[in-house]
């Protein structure tokens, strides 16, 4: 395994990863008094960065599906796909949603509907206010996020398959800065991404470690401590590493497949059995408020008013989602062959765009609801008892309680493992040398395996002694250098743009 490593790749992030460990443990006030500082700073001064390059990146999705390179087929003209359409539609589903739009899709609007950001002059707890919930909820999980993720996912196939390029990140970046990214830059560049990534999944193993407790709690009287979150966490580890190591289609696409009809299930429970007709109404009408306030809410950064709301909430996430991108595009790059560009953009923008705004709908519609309905008894729950217990309280609420809440715990685990396998195995296969486009699924499975450790270990210590909120930080750090990362990349796409035939060689 050792022959095979890139340390530059695999030992900076390594090295950080428990250096935070043992900062944390030695003074863990100190730890986070650094870590919030610089995130705030990172929040303060690039907030403008965050929201307009999540804003440039979705529209150059739409000018790349309207323009010739659609028609381009990535590994060539004779390329076969590795996968069938219907299931590469549910790995990118399933790998990309993770276990947080579960949970946030119905905590998060709460905290809109009762706290809108006060220098639009909505009144909480008011109508403007739960239009303004659903289109902010729109704007944070729709197109923007994915299209964060599709640029630099089609850039990487591209250059991955039809300019055989090495598996890495710098790849997508050579088309426009040649030899500046050969050897240890190029590492450097990897080593980067690999952070951003490595974090983000610690402080997701966190959260799905708290909503999954939460739910056991439900049926056993267990308590949330550091035993019951190391066994939860293990468990986790454990299937997603595995299932990592077992390939792309042995492992990660049998697993999507059944998260898949698991999340369709829930989605036909709740849509039949809540609010059906509120839900439709409602769900219109908050589509119109985002399309209607989309340019503003998109490039709102809360400068003019001194308003915090956008560096709580859209630019949080833009920061998230930019942490996430380069190597979660590299998994989604390594599935896309044998397919057009414009087949990619319609796989990993346009459907789950539609799927999750429905989703929006049907479990935020139902939240505002049910809040509104009891004067204000969710938001007090979500206050009270955290968003880890809040949708449990939602099912308990809907017909079949208990058994729909016992399916959640164990779609909950099931959708968590499936987007962090893919994460694992892209990370296996960029800390490897001389991967490439014929290597087999199997590469780097003992770097899948040690990653998959660290992590579970990262997640247990942090989520035990700071709390998600200093994983959270360490992952925002990441967002910065993964943003600029991936602006850099997007030269690339508009150079083939502009000159499809430079992918046809």
């Amino acid at each position: 395994m050792l022959k095979s490593l890139r340390p530059l790749v695999f030992f900076p992030t390594f090295l950080i990863l428990v250096g935070a460990l043992i900062f944390s443990l030695v003074d863990l006030d100190e730890f986070l008094h650094y870590t919030n500082l610089a995130n705030g700073f990172v929040l303060e001064h690039f907030s403008w960065l965050f929201s307009l390059g999540s804003f440039y990146l979705l529209l150059l999705i739409v000018v790349t599906y309207c323009s010739k390179l659609g028609d381009i087929r990535i590994g060539g003209d004779n390329a076969k796909p590795r996968i069938g359409k219907i299931r590469w539609f549910m790995i990118v589903l399933c790998t990309t949603l993770a276990v947080g739009v579960l949970f946030w899709t119905t905590a998060e609007p709460l905290y809109h509907l009762h706290t809108p950001p006060k220098s639009l002059g909505i009144e909480p707890n008011s109508p403007n206010a739960i239009l303004f919930a659903l289109s902010a909820m729109f704007l944070h999980w729709g197109p923007t996020p994915y299209a964060i993720y599709a640029v630099p996912g089609l850039i990487f196939a591209l250059a991955f398959y039809n300019l055989k390029m090495p598996f890495s990140i710098t790849s997508s970046l050579k088309p426009v800065l040649g030899n500046l990214v050969n050897g240890k830059r190029g590492d450097i560049i990897d080593a980067l991404a690999l952070y951003s990534l490595v974090v983000g999944m610690a402080s997701s193993l966190g959260t799905g470690a708290l909503t999954l407790v939460g739910g056991i709690s439900q049926f056993l009287p267990i308590e949330r401590n550091a035993w019951s979150l190391g066994i939860v966490i293990a468990i986790i580890v454990a299937v997603f590493v595995f299932s990592a190591a077992s390939g792309l289609i042995k492992g990660i696409a049998r697993l999507s497949m059944v998260n898949f009809w698991l999340l369709i299930a829930l989605f036909t429970f709740v849509f039949l059995f809540g609010p059906t007709q509120y839900i439709l109404g409602i769900g219109v009408e908050g589509f119109g408020a985002y399309l209607e306030n989309f340019f503003r809410l998109s490039l709102f950064t809360g400068q003019a008013a001194n308003d915090p709301w956008p560096q709580s909430w859209s630019v949080f996430y833009w920061a998230v989602w930019f942490a996430w991108a380069p190597i979660t595009a590299m998994f989604l790059g390594k599935i896309a062959r044998g397919y057009t560009v414009r087949e990619f953009i319609m796989v990993n923008v346009i459907l789950p765009s539609l799927f999750i705004l429905l989703w929006i709908a049907v479990f935020s519609g139902t939240a505002i609801f049910m809040d509104q309905s009891s004067g204000g008894a969710l938001y007090a729950i979500l206050n009270e008892e955290g968003i880890e217990q809040l949708l449990y309280h939602i099912f308990g609420k809907l017909p079949l309680g208990l058994v729909s809440t016992l399916i959640l715990v164990f779609v909950s685990f099931v959708s968590y493992v499936t987007a962090a396998d893919s994460s694992t195995d892209a990370i296996g296969d960029l800390c490897v040398k001389d991967f490439n486009s014929e290597s087999q699924d199997n590469t780097g499975m003992g770097i899948k395996v040690l990653w998959g450790v660290l992590i579970g270990l990262v997640s247990w210590i942090m989520v035990s002694t700071v709390g998600v909120s200093g994983v959270k930080s360490l992952s925002n750090l990441g967002g910065l250098p993964a943003t600029l990362i991936i602006l850099c990349c997007s030269a690339t796409l508009i150079k083939w743009i502009k000159k499809p035939e430079l992918l046809s060689r």
